[in-house]
């Protein structure tokens, strides 16, 4: 991260996150928040996680952000700035330091390559970058920025302050609310994948419903939502997805679910709220998942999970603590095996 143009006190970045200096520091000077590795003496980093302990002891940085328990695992020349929660003072911290380095936000204009509908209505302060395309009765909220080559549909609609980087798309009848963000090249709401067989191939089955998606909901780069067969697919208020995530037509997802990278979620699934979803995980069809469900990293979701839990496995998929033990098992398959063939011959040898 580059550095601020004009270094800050670090009282003033322990109100930020409502610290606490241990000693009389708040004078100190910063300059940048930086990770542990690479933190200089004008730099502030965080501890979060006692794993990083050693990387702690040996950082150079002249301030960290650490929970009480762990201050004594900082270097001797670190300052601790105390927290209740490092990482999440670092998210605000992050975020303080992102506006510092923007500056103030570019002024609401409209490009004049963009092509808007005469009927669409557009909010105060809303700016469109160059070639825009907003189609016939779409409503762009106050106040909210689209990003070059971004396309709206008919009828579609678009929240106050939401941001949609470029080459984003929002097909037709389809919404997201407001405070969001849309990374560069995600499609919501292209065609789900709806086909009936018949002895000639396939008949496809038009998709009539749409994607609903709430607020302060982000999504990453190069996701796809498919909008729904009937009923809409929705998203609940408050979600993260990561990048490359596939959303199948009728799905539903809680709100405050986050989804790491290349998760594909399989038509008319239903996933609770506050759930957590690892990376390139699999979710088929028609399933439930209750709220507070964590499902690990490159799990197949086969059955309905009814109970809060953390999740592990491809087949079959099982309580996390349960997995763990049936893979320490597995490990031992061809020692067990080569000892039940050593008895099967044991056996014979005696008869």
């Amino acid at each position: 991260m580059r550095p601020l143009p004009d270094p800050v006190r670090l009282a003033e970045l322990a109100a930020v996150v409502g610290g606490r200096i241990d000693g009389p520091h708040g004078e100190m000077r910063i300059e940048r928040l930086a990770s542990l590795a690479s933190a200089g003496p004008r730099d502030i980093g965080f501890l979060s996680d006692l794993r990083h302990g050693a990387e702690a002891a040996a950082s150079q940085a002249g301030a960290v952000l650490v929970a009480e328990a762990q201050r004594g695992a900082l270097a001797p020349t670190a300052v601790a700035v105390v927290v209740d929660d490092a990482y999440r003072a670092f998210a605000v911290l992050a975020e303080w330091f992102e506006q510092r380095l923007a500056g103030p936000a570019p002024e609401a204009s409209i490009h004049p390559s963009a092509v808007i509908a005469p009927d669409a209505r557009l909010g105060a302060g809303v700016s469109i970058g160059p070639y825009v395309v907003i189609g016939a009765r779409a409503r762009i909220g106050a106040g909210a920025r689209l990003a070059s080559h971004t396309s709206i549909g008919a009828d579609a609609s678009v929240g106050e302050r939401t941001r949609l980087a470029e080459r984003v798309t929002i097909a037709d009848a389809c919404a997201i609310g407001a405070e969001g963000l849309v990374h560069p090249g995600t499609v919501i709401g292209a065609d789900g994948f709806g086909f009936a067989r018949e002895p000639e191939g396939w008949r496809k089955i038009p998709q009539l419903g749409g994607v609903l998606i709430g607020d302060r909901v982000e999504i990453g780069a190069n996701c796809t939502i498919d909008r729904g067969a009937l009923d809409d697919t929705v998203i609940g208020d408050g979600c993260k997805l990561d990048n490359q995530i596939q959303v199948a037509h009728n799905v539903r997802i809680g709100r405050d679910t986050a989804i790491a990278g290349c998760v594909g979620i399989a038509g008319s699934a239903i996933i609770g709220e506050r759930c957590m979803i690892g990376g390139s995980a699999g979710i088929l069809g028609h399933l439930s998942i209750c709220d507070d469900v964590v499902i690990s990293a490159m799990a197949l979701v086969t059955r309905s999970i009814r109970k809060p839990g953390f999740y592990s496995g491809s087949f079959p998929l099982m309580d996390n603590a349960q997995w763990e033990r049936a893979a320490a098992t597995l490990r031992h398959l061809p020692d067990l095996r080569a000892r039940l063939r050593q008895l099967e011959f044991q056996s014979r040898d005696r008869s």
